[in-house]
Protein backbone atom coordinates (compact mmCIF):
# COMPACT_ATOMS: atom_id res chain seq x y z
CA UNK A 1 0.00 0.00 0.00
CA UNK A 2 1.13 3.33 -0.89
CA UNK A 3 2.84 5.69 1.83
CA UNK A 4 3.22 8.99 -0.51
CA UNK A 5 1.51 11.93 -0.07
CA UNK A 6 -1.18 11.98 -3.08
CA UNK A 7 -2.42 14.96 -4.96
CA UNK A 8 -5.34 16.01 -6.88
CA UNK A 9 -3.47 15.21 -10.37
CA UNK A 10 -1.21 12.38 -9.72
CA UNK A 11 -1.86 8.79 -9.71
CA UNK A 12 -2.61 6.48 -6.76
CA UNK A 13 0.91 4.37 -6.45
CA UNK A 14 0.67 0.89 -6.10
CA UNK A 15 3.70 0.15 -3.99
CA UNK A 16 5.36 0.96 -0.85
CA UNK A 17 7.74 3.34 -1.07
CA UNK A 18 9.32 2.41 2.22
CA UNK A 19 10.73 -0.52 0.68
CA UNK A 20 12.47 1.41 -1.72
CA UNK A 21 16.32 2.55 -0.86
CA UNK A 22 17.34 6.25 0.37
CA UNK A 23 18.52 7.53 -2.51
CA UNK A 24 20.02 10.69 -0.97
CA UNK A 25 23.72 9.52 -0.75
CA UNK A 26 24.52 8.14 -3.89
CA UNK A 27 28.04 7.57 -5.02
CA UNK A 28 30.09 5.63 -7.39
CA UNK A 29 30.56 3.13 -4.90
CA UNK A 30 26.91 2.32 -4.08
CA UNK A 31 24.65 3.11 -7.69
CA UNK A 32 25.02 -0.04 -8.84
CA UNK A 33 23.99 -1.57 -5.25
CA UNK A 34 21.15 1.10 -5.17
CA UNK A 35 20.34 0.34 -8.78
CA UNK A 36 19.57 -3.41 -8.13
CA UNK A 37 17.57 -2.29 -4.74
CA UNK A 38 15.12 -0.35 -6.73
CA UNK A 39 14.47 -3.24 -9.24
CA UNK A 40 14.40 -5.59 -6.48
CA UNK A 41 10.72 -5.32 -6.46
CA UNK A 42 10.07 -6.74 -10.16
CA UNK A 43 7.61 -9.50 -9.67
CA UNK A 44 8.62 -11.55 -13.08
CA UNK A 45 11.78 -13.25 -11.65
CA UNK A 46 13.04 -14.00 -15.22
CA UNK A 47 13.08 -10.54 -16.19
CA UNK A 48 14.50 -9.48 -12.42
CA UNK A 49 17.35 -11.81 -13.13
CA UNK A 50 18.31 -10.31 -16.76
CA UNK A 51 17.87 -6.79 -15.12
CA UNK A 52 20.64 -7.66 -12.56
CA UNK A 53 22.60 -8.81 -15.33
CA UNK A 54 22.08 -6.49 -17.13
CA UNK A 55 22.93 -3.48 -14.69
CA UNK A 56 25.63 -5.17 -12.78
CA UNK A 57 27.77 -5.80 -16.26
CA UNK A 58 26.92 -2.21 -17.87
CA UNK A 59 27.90 -0.69 -14.71
CA UNK A 60 31.23 -2.58 -14.80
CA UNK A 61 31.99 -1.93 -18.05
CA UNK A 62 31.87 1.73 -17.38
CA UNK A 63 34.42 1.16 -14.78
CA UNK A 64 36.31 -1.20 -16.63
CA UNK A 65 36.95 1.27 -19.61
CA UNK A 66 36.77 4.69 -17.51
CA UNK A 67 33.63 6.20 -19.48
CA UNK A 68 33.86 9.53 -20.34
CA UNK A 69 31.18 11.61 -20.49
CA UNK A 70 31.98 12.73 -23.75
CA UNK A 71 31.73 8.90 -24.68
CA UNK A 72 28.77 8.52 -23.03
CA UNK A 73 26.69 11.06 -25.17
CA UNK A 74 28.49 10.09 -28.32
CA UNK A 75 26.89 6.27 -26.93
CA UNK A 76 23.42 7.57 -26.91
CA UNK A 77 23.83 9.52 -29.86
CA UNK A 78 24.97 6.61 -31.52
CA UNK A 79 22.24 4.53 -30.49
CA UNK A 80 19.61 7.67 -31.16
CA UNK A 81 20.84 7.27 -34.65
CA UNK A 82 20.50 3.67 -34.81
CA UNK A 83 16.67 3.91 -33.85
CA UNK A 84 15.77 6.64 -36.22
CA UNK A 85 17.25 4.87 -39.64
CA UNK A 86 14.69 1.97 -38.41
CA UNK A 87 11.55 1.72 -40.65
CA UNK A 88 9.36 -1.00 -41.33
CA UNK A 89 11.49 -2.41 -44.22
CA UNK A 90 14.95 -1.84 -41.99
CA UNK A 91 15.51 -2.67 -38.54
CA UNK A 92 19.45 -1.04 -37.69
CA UNK A 93 19.23 -2.56 -34.47
CA UNK A 94 19.22 -5.97 -35.53
CA UNK A 95 21.81 -4.60 -38.27
CA UNK A 96 24.40 -3.83 -34.98
CA UNK A 97 23.54 -6.95 -33.10
CA UNK A 98 24.71 -8.69 -36.48
CA UNK A 99 27.68 -6.87 -36.84
CA UNK A 100 28.59 -7.01 -32.89
CA UNK A 101 27.96 -10.95 -33.01
CA UNK A 102 25.03 -10.88 -30.28
CA UNK A 103 22.74 -12.05 -32.82
CA UNK A 104 25.04 -15.45 -33.32
CA UNK A 105 25.41 -16.07 -29.82
CA UNK A 106 21.71 -15.96 -29.29
CA UNK A 107 21.02 -18.00 -31.73
CA UNK A 108 24.03 -20.90 -31.02
CA UNK A 109 22.91 -20.41 -27.22
CA UNK A 110 19.17 -21.74 -27.90
CA UNK A 111 19.80 -23.75 -30.53
CA UNK A 112 23.58 -25.32 -29.40
CA UNK A 113 22.58 -28.55 -31.08
CA UNK A 114 25.25 -29.85 -33.87
CA UNK A 115 24.58 -28.74 -37.23
CA UNK A 116 25.29 -31.42 -39.41
CA UNK A 117 6.66 -28.99 -55.07
CA UNK A 118 10.00 -30.52 -55.83
CA UNK A 119 11.83 -29.19 -59.31
CA UNK A 120 10.45 -26.36 -59.50
CA UNK A 121 12.32 -22.69 -59.66
CA UNK A 122 12.21 -20.09 -56.67
CA UNK A 123 13.23 -17.46 -59.47
CA UNK A 124 11.51 -16.17 -61.99
CA UNK A 125 13.77 -15.96 -65.80
CA UNK A 126 16.89 -13.76 -66.06
CA UNK A 127 17.95 -13.29 -62.35
CA UNK A 128 20.95 -14.52 -62.73
CA UNK A 129 23.51 -18.08 -63.47
CA UNK A 130 20.53 -20.73 -62.62
CA UNK A 131 21.91 -23.94 -60.16
CA UNK A 132 19.90 -27.27 -59.13
CA UNK A 133 19.80 -27.22 -55.49
CA UNK A 134 19.20 -31.53 -54.12
CA UNK A 135 19.23 -32.65 -50.69
CA UNK A 136 18.16 -35.04 -47.51
CA UNK A 137 16.78 -33.29 -44.32
CA UNK A 138 17.98 -35.92 -41.73
CA UNK A 139 18.15 -35.74 -38.05
CA UNK A 140 21.62 -35.78 -35.84
CA UNK A 141 21.65 -39.71 -36.34
CA UNK A 142 21.01 -39.58 -39.91
CA UNK A 143 17.52 -40.23 -40.20
CA UNK A 144 15.07 -38.69 -43.23
CA UNK A 145 12.31 -36.63 -41.31
CA UNK A 146 9.06 -36.74 -42.15
CA UNK A 147 6.56 -33.62 -42.27
CA UNK A 148 9.00 -30.86 -43.56
CA UNK A 149 8.04 -27.42 -44.70
CA UNK A 150 11.15 -25.60 -45.98
CA UNK A 151 11.37 -21.95 -46.61
CA UNK A 152 14.47 -20.79 -49.28
CA UNK A 153 15.03 -17.55 -49.89
CA UNK A 154 17.87 -15.67 -51.73
CA UNK A 155 19.50 -12.47 -53.60
CA UNK A 156 19.21 -12.07 -57.71
CA UNK A 157 22.60 -11.40 -59.12
CA UNK A 158 22.60 -8.06 -58.45
CA UNK A 159 22.66 -9.13 -54.95
CA UNK A 160 19.86 -7.94 -53.88
CA UNK A 161 16.07 -9.63 -52.31
CA UNK A 162 13.09 -9.19 -53.97
CA UNK A 163 11.96 -6.70 -51.21
CA UNK A 164 15.13 -3.90 -51.80
CA UNK A 165 13.69 -3.88 -55.83
CA UNK A 166 11.91 -0.64 -56.29
CA UNK A 167 8.44 -1.28 -57.69
CA UNK A 168 8.29 -4.78 -57.69
CA UNK A 169 5.75 -6.30 -55.63
CA UNK A 170 5.95 -10.15 -57.06
CA UNK A 171 7.36 -12.68 -54.88
CA UNK A 172 10.85 -13.90 -56.38
CA UNK A 173 13.96 -15.99 -55.28
CA UNK A 174 12.08 -17.46 -52.40
CA UNK A 175 9.49 -20.18 -51.97
CA UNK A 176 7.93 -22.69 -49.62
CA UNK A 177 8.36 -26.51 -50.20
CA UNK A 178 6.98 -29.65 -48.22
CA UNK A 179 9.05 -32.30 -47.97
CA UNK A 180 8.04 -36.07 -49.02
CA UNK A 181 8.65 -38.57 -46.07
CA UNK A 182 12.15 -39.20 -46.65
CA UNK A 183 12.79 -35.39 -46.28
CA UNK A 184 14.28 -34.81 -50.27
CA UNK A 185 14.32 -31.99 -51.91
CA UNK A 186 14.18 -30.87 -55.68
CA UNK A 187 14.61 -27.23 -56.61
CA UNK A 188 15.97 -24.82 -59.18
CA UNK A 189 17.30 -21.21 -57.47
CA UNK A 190 20.05 -18.78 -58.93
CA UNK A 191 23.60 -18.53 -57.57
CA UNK A 192 23.43 -15.67 -55.20
CA UNK A 193 26.58 -13.40 -54.91
CA UNK A 194 27.82 -11.66 -51.98
CA UNK A 195 26.72 -8.00 -51.32
CA UNK A 196 27.00 -5.36 -48.24
CA UNK A 197 25.02 -5.08 -45.89
CA UNK A 198 23.31 -1.68 -45.53
CA UNK A 199 26.21 0.92 -44.93
CA UNK A 200 24.99 4.50 -45.36
CA UNK A 201 22.70 4.26 -41.32
CA UNK A 202 25.00 4.44 -38.29
CA UNK A 203 26.19 0.78 -38.56
CA UNK A 204 28.10 1.51 -41.55
CA UNK A 205 30.20 4.35 -39.54
CA UNK A 206 30.69 2.41 -37.24
CA UNK A 207 32.35 -0.38 -39.62
CA UNK A 208 33.92 2.55 -41.31
CA UNK A 209 35.62 3.59 -37.88
CA UNK A 210 36.57 0.08 -37.14
CA UNK A 211 37.93 -0.24 -40.53
CA UNK A 212 35.35 -3.51 -41.37
CA UNK A 213 34.41 -4.31 -44.56
CA UNK A 214 30.57 -4.43 -44.89
CA UNK A 215 30.34 -7.54 -47.22
CA UNK A 216 28.25 -10.45 -46.45
CA UNK A 217 29.08 -13.81 -48.76
CA UNK A 218 26.91 -15.36 -50.98
CA UNK A 219 24.45 -18.25 -49.37
CA UNK A 220 20.87 -19.12 -49.74
CA UNK A 221 18.86 -19.35 -46.41
CA UNK A 222 17.18 -22.28 -45.64
CA UNK A 223 14.74 -22.38 -42.67
CA UNK A 224 13.16 -25.56 -41.93
CA UNK A 225 10.32 -26.74 -39.52
CA UNK A 226 8.67 -30.19 -38.68
CA UNK A 227 6.42 -31.61 -36.14
CA UNK A 228 8.18 -33.14 -33.17
CA UNK A 229 11.62 -31.32 -34.25
CA UNK A 230 13.27 -27.78 -33.10
CA UNK A 231 13.17 -25.12 -35.91
CA UNK A 232 16.10 -24.49 -37.60
CA UNK A 233 17.18 -21.80 -39.93
CA UNK A 234 20.63 -21.67 -41.52
CA UNK A 235 22.29 -21.31 -44.75
CA UNK A 236 24.20 -22.37 -47.13
CA UNK A 237 27.55 -21.11 -48.52
CA UNK A 238 29.87 -21.67 -51.72
CA UNK A 239 33.38 -22.81 -51.26
CA UNK A 240 36.07 -20.10 -52.65
CA UNK A 241 34.04 -17.16 -51.71
CA UNK A 242 36.82 -15.01 -49.73
CA UNK A 243 34.05 -13.62 -47.47
CA UNK A 244 32.99 -16.90 -45.91
CA UNK A 245 35.70 -16.44 -43.73
CA UNK A 246 36.11 -12.70 -43.59
CA UNK A 247 32.54 -11.96 -43.52
CA UNK A 248 30.94 -8.73 -41.77
CA UNK A 249 28.04 -10.61 -40.13
CA UNK A 250 29.38 -13.22 -37.32
CA UNK A 251 27.90 -16.78 -37.42
CA UNK A 252 28.43 -19.88 -35.36
CA UNK A 253 31.64 -21.74 -37.57
CA UNK A 254 30.19 -25.11 -36.55
CA UNK A 255 27.02 -24.37 -38.80
CA UNK A 256 29.35 -23.08 -41.85
CA UNK A 257 32.02 -25.65 -42.30
CA UNK A 258 30.91 -29.10 -42.08
CA UNK A 259 29.93 -30.72 -45.07
CA UNK A 260 28.05 -33.87 -45.86
CA UNK A 261 28.18 -34.56 -49.65
CA UNK A 262 25.55 -36.95 -49.64
CA UNK A 263 22.94 -35.11 -47.41
CA UNK A 264 22.93 -31.76 -49.88
CA UNK A 265 24.38 -30.25 -52.76
CA UNK A 266 24.03 -27.70 -54.82
CA UNK A 267 24.94 -28.29 -59.14
CA UNK A 268 26.24 -25.27 -61.47
CA UNK A 269 28.45 -26.64 -60.43
CA UNK A 270 29.59 -25.52 -56.91
CA UNK A 271 29.60 -27.35 -52.96
CA UNK A 272 27.69 -25.83 -49.68
CA UNK A 273 29.92 -25.59 -46.25
CA UNK A 274 26.78 -26.23 -44.12
CA UNK A 275 24.32 -28.81 -44.46
CA UNK A 276 20.35 -28.47 -42.80
CA UNK A 277 19.75 -30.87 -40.25
CA UNK A 278 16.91 -30.86 -37.57
CA UNK A 279 17.16 -31.78 -34.07
CA UNK A 280 13.92 -33.31 -32.12
CA UNK A 281 12.73 -31.79 -29.14
CA UNK A 282 11.38 -34.75 -27.69
CA UNK A 283 12.61 -35.86 -24.21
Amino acid sequence: MSNAPQHNNMPKLNFDLSKLPNLTDLSAENLCENVQAINSLCENPRLKAIMERLVQHSHAFVREVGLTTEEWMQAIEFLTAVGQKCSPIRQEFILLSDVLGISALVDNLNFPKPAISTGESIASEGKGEYMLVLGKVVDTEGNPVKGVTMETWETDDTGMYDTQHDGQFAVDCRGQLKLDDDGLYKFRAVRPVPYPIPNDGPVGDLLQKLNRHEYRPAHLHMMLSAPGFEPLTTALYFEGDPFITRRVITKPSSKIHQLQADTCFIRFPCSPLATPSLVSNRR
